[in-house]
């Protein structure tokens, strides 16, 4: 395969990460990148070589030359960055959420189908070691018929900038849905949440949003399945935890407790004291093409003292950045739907944002619009 896609990217903080990345993927082109902020834009093109720079985002997307775009802007910018994206007819890679409305999500998927534009969002979880493990011990029968799925994000963003105080926790939740929801690929279909506690009433008044913890209850569709997923994001003492937990009818897996430590595998019918055990989680470098499986093991950041926040904090998203990338690309490649495409990721995104209207109607249950077959 011998084909090149010409990627550009949009949003050099946490986007930066990327950029080594597609330079090194054997089907990438590393082509363009688009910042606001001409100094910054000038200081990652001169650091990475790239010749192709945009501060207007217009502009890139009349570049004929650009295939697809690697979204990385702020997350009230998502969906009208995507939607013009598509309709100047570029394949969209965004990091999460896909957009911060239901009526947006519904958008993005109609005009992926209208225009034939493939749409990836590019969920972290889904694609680290830690779900890359557990989908292995699935596929191979080890954990018996799946029973259950529960999942957290917990995470204090005080200090975070603009978008971030206040935020209706949920608003945020594709960490926790995304592995629940795709571990079997199955579709959200009605959600019930409520609210617990509350934040500081200056943070509470910014999104008329009081709740300091939300937990929801997902049904899936054509399932006997249901997850719990649960958020926290001020006034909450907790370390950062990102959590994935599947219980089956042979073997469960638990995360950690304490980031850093290894998670625990539970195996039925043994000795009581023998049931729970410790493993390492291994690295999936070995699905990637060999050119960027070295960035499965640190960030690009690593290196220096400039480290974006979610990378550290996000314990560096599990390895993930690479897989997601080459996912992406090769979808792109070979003219297949990614996972998660854009019906999937709309799904994900929206059980979050009707969590949260859930909540505020005191967990009354919510039906999640038909993306699948919009």
């Amino acid at each position: 395969m011998s084909q090149k896609i010409n990627i550009a990217i949009v949003g050099l903080g946490f986007g930066a990460e990327f950029i080594p990345i597609y330079q090194r993927h054997p089907n990438a082109n590393m082509y363009a990148i688009c910042q606001r902020t001409e100094s910054k834009l000038n200081a990652v093109g001169d650091q990475y070589g790239i010749d192709v720079r945009y501060t207007s985002y217009e502009d890139l997307l009349n570049d004929p030359k650009v295939d697809a775009v690697h979204i990385n802007s702020p997350i009230p910018n998502h969906a009208e960055q995507t939607l013009k994206a598509l309709r100047a007819g570029k394949h969209v890679a965004c990091t999460v959420p896909m957009a911060t409305s239901v009526e947006d999500c519904m958008e993005i998927v109609k005009v992926c189908k209208e225009t034939g534009k493939k749409y990836m969002m590019m969920e972290t979880v889904v694609y680290a070691r830690e779900f890359l493990f557990v989908k292995e011990l699935y596929e191979k029968g080890e954990l018996g018929k799946i029973q259950f799925l529960k999942a957290s994000h917990q995470q204090d963003m005080e200090g975070w900038p603009d978008y971030w105080p206040g935020l209706p926790p949920m608003h945020y939740a594709t960490h926790c849905v995304g592995p629940v929801a795709g571990l079997l690929k199955l579709e959200a279909e009605y959600v019930s949440c409520f609210g617990s506690g509350t934040i500081s009433e200056d943070l509470a008044k910014i999104h008329n949003s009081p709740f300091a913890v939300e937990s929801a209850h997902i049904k899936f569709k054509d399932s006997d399945l249901s997850a719990y997923v649960y958020r926290s994001l001020f006034d909450v003492a907790r370390q950062y935890r990102e959590s994935f937990e599947v219980y089956g009818s042979k073997k469960s897996f638990e995360w950690p407790l304490i980031e850093g430590e290894d998670p625990v595998i539970h195996t039925a019918k043994k000795p009581e004291h023998e049931i729970a055990e410790h493993v390492k989680t291994p690295d999936y470098a070995h699905l990637l093409p060999e050119e960027i499986q070295q960035f499965t093991g640190h960030g690009v950041y690593d290196a220096d003292d400039n480290s974006h926040l979610s990378f550290v904090q996000g314990g560096g998203h599990g390895g993930s950045h690479p897989h997601l990338a080459n996912e992406f690309i090769a979808a792109l490649i070979e003219d297949r739907d990614p996972f998660p495409n854009a019906w999937q990721s709309a799904n994900w995104t929206s059980v979050g944002i009707l969590a949260h209207e859930s909540a505020l109607q005191g967990g009354a249950l919510i039906q999640l619009p038909d993306f699948k077959n919009a």
